[in-house]
């Protein structure tokens, strides 16, 4: 959902996703002089109309203050672009953004303008979409939970934190298949999850059809064996088929199909693996197709996937499933499936990548793609967001653009500023500790945008060797929305610890930031063709 209002020189653009809003803020440069930044005041409908002023976390540095987050009416936000991540789904609220003059310590409030906005249900309609909340090592979960580790907290609370209703939308969604009028077909790389597992021995047991085709090929640092040992201890291994052939690829897929009297009618599908790394550790989405069309093109994967073919023998069916388009996907839904017996689809991803037209968001859990370094060497006039779960083997090409915003997922450690808390991992996840996601985001915010997300990661091996599946969503507001929310969360949560490390390695002395006493700062969200002012024209629409 998105809505814009305008009071005189001031303008605010609300951007909503089920547990974000994304606030682009605009000013007339003329207008912005003298400007030490915005507060930004709360009221959520509904609830007694509760309102409260946003916090933030930097502070100008001869106010005193205490340690902690502090009101933006005291230290204002010095930026154009804010996101509340501490909003509920399916709820109401009002946003006033004020512009703040005169001096720290005795601001006074300026031009104001207000926007109403709702956040979005989760479950809507064709599509339903689950984030994790993937940031563990945060301030956040260090304020509410300490050092422990989430299996330490009481009452599985961190743990439910963690999932944000991923998990009990998974088990929702095994659920639904309750009698002998039901069916499952699973498709799983990592296959662990005891309640998971649980549910779905449940399903059988009520009369359900459940089939799963799992990874069990012998490698190192493969799930086989972890999978084998969960489906014994679960009773499931008179339902499994192991996928054992092609033993260099890995069956890489998480999803699940939804049977009706042995007609699909929906699928489950996304980057979360079926273990407590996937659905509480790094950064994962769950994603609701209710499309007879979609969830019977997944069925038709799955059928011969059971038959556990030679890499060789799936592309065909897999190519014929999805055929590459020239230009842009049919307007909807569709699927795409893999191995496929060349790079055209990877090649089709680069291309609507070059052919934006107003910015593009992308996660690469391991490495950018050349064929995306590529795209993202061609020189554009708008911003493109790349979100790392680590350095990139070729970090120079990728921030050779200054239109490139590039974040690698980390933590602060101790002492990295005085006013922050120690932040931990949950040691759920032992290889990807951050950023799982595998989507891409195209003009997300115009007419016409293009969602592609599911379990491949954009690399050679996902196209030509592995079982993955994607999805390409083209015209879905809501869809974008959700999504871009989300990006743009793990970006700004990332990217601030990157830029603290920078700091904290080139000036350890000086490893505080404060805000600025005067309007200087605003200047670099003026300067024509900048990334801030790229930024703050893009998200104030």
């Amino acid at each position: 959902m998105r809505v814009r209002q305008a009071s005189g020189p001031l303008s605010v653009h609300a951007i909503a996703g089920g547990y974000v809003i994304l606030l682009g803020i605009d000013m007339e440069e003329q207008a912005s002089k003298g400007l030490l930044g915005f507060a930004i005041e709360r009221i959520e409908h509904g609830h007694g109309d509760a309102r409260a002023w946003l916090q933030a976390l930097k502070v100008f540095e001869n106010v005193a203050v205490q340690p902690g987050p502090v009101s933006t009416e005291q230290h204002p936000i010095q930026g154009f672009f804010w996101g509340d991540y501490t909003v509920r789904y399916g709820h109401d609220y009002t946003y006033r953004v004020v512009a703040m003059r005169g001096a720290p310590g005795a601001l006074q409030p300026a031009e104001t303008v207000e926007v109403r906005i709702a956040t979005e249900v989760e479950d809507a309609g064709t599509h339903a979409v689950y984030f994790n909340r993937g940031v563990a090592g945060s301030q956040a979960y260090t304020r509410k939970f300490g050092d422990k580790r989430p299996d330490e907290v009481p009452n599985r609370e961190a743990y439910r934190w963690l999932s944000r209703g991923l998990f009990r939308a998974m088990l929702d969604f095994i659920h639904r298949a309750d009698s002998a009028d039901w069916g499952l077909r699973v498709a799983a790389y990592e296959f662990q999850q005891g309640a998971v597992l649980a549910a779905l021995k449940g399903a059988a047991d009520a009369g359900a059809d459940v089939k799963i085709v799992y990874d069990a090929r012998e490698k190192a640092n493969g799930p086989a064996q972890a999978n084998r040992d969960a489906i014994e201890a679960a009773g499931l291994a008179d339902l499994t088929i192991p996928r054992t052939a092609s033993p260099s690829a890995i069956s890489h897929n998480k999803f699940i199909v939804l049977l009706h009297k042995d007609e699909p009618i929906e699928v489950w599908t996304g980057s979360t693996n079926f273990t407590d790394g996937g659905i509480f550790g790094h950064s994962n989405v769950g994603h609701v197709v209710r499309d007879a069309a979609v969830a019977r093109s997944y069925l038709d994967y799955w059928s011969a996937l059971a038959e556990d073919p030679d890499m060789k023998d799936l592309r065909p069916h897999d190519e014929e499933a999805f055929q590459v388009p020239e230009g842009a996907p049919p307007i909807g839904t569709n699927a795409v499936f893999s191995p496929r017996s060349n790079l055209d689809m990877l090649r089709w991803y680069a291309e609507r990548m070059d052919a934006a037209g107003s910015a593009v968001f992308f996660t690469a859990a391991f490495g950018v793609n050349d064929l995306f370094e590529e795209v993202l060497d061609h020189k554009k006039p708008y911003l493109r967001y790349v979100l790392l779960e680590s350095a990139d083997r070729d970090m120079e090409r990728l921030d050779r653009d200054h239109l490139n915003q590039v974040a690698v997922a980390n933590i602060l450690p101790r002492n990295e500023f005085e006013r922050w808390l120690e932040e931990h991992l949950t040691g759920l996840n032992s290889h990807v500790k951050y950023v799982h996601t595998k989507y891409m985001l195209i003009d997300p915010l115009g007419p016409d945008p293009l969602v592609i997300t599911g379990s491949a990661n954009f690399s050679d091996a996902s196209t030509r060797k592995n079982d993955e599946n994607m999805l390409l969503i083209r015209g879905d507001a809501r869809v974008a929305d959700l999504y871009l929310t989300e990006f743009m969360r793990l970006f700004a949560h990332f990217q601030f610890r990157g830029l603290a490390h920078a700091r904290a390695a080139a000036e350890p002395q000086k490893a505080r930031s404060f805000l600025k006493p005067d309007d200087s700062w605003r200047l670099r969200y003026y300067e024509p063709g900048s990334p801030k002012c790229l930024e703050r024209q893009y998200f104030a629409g």
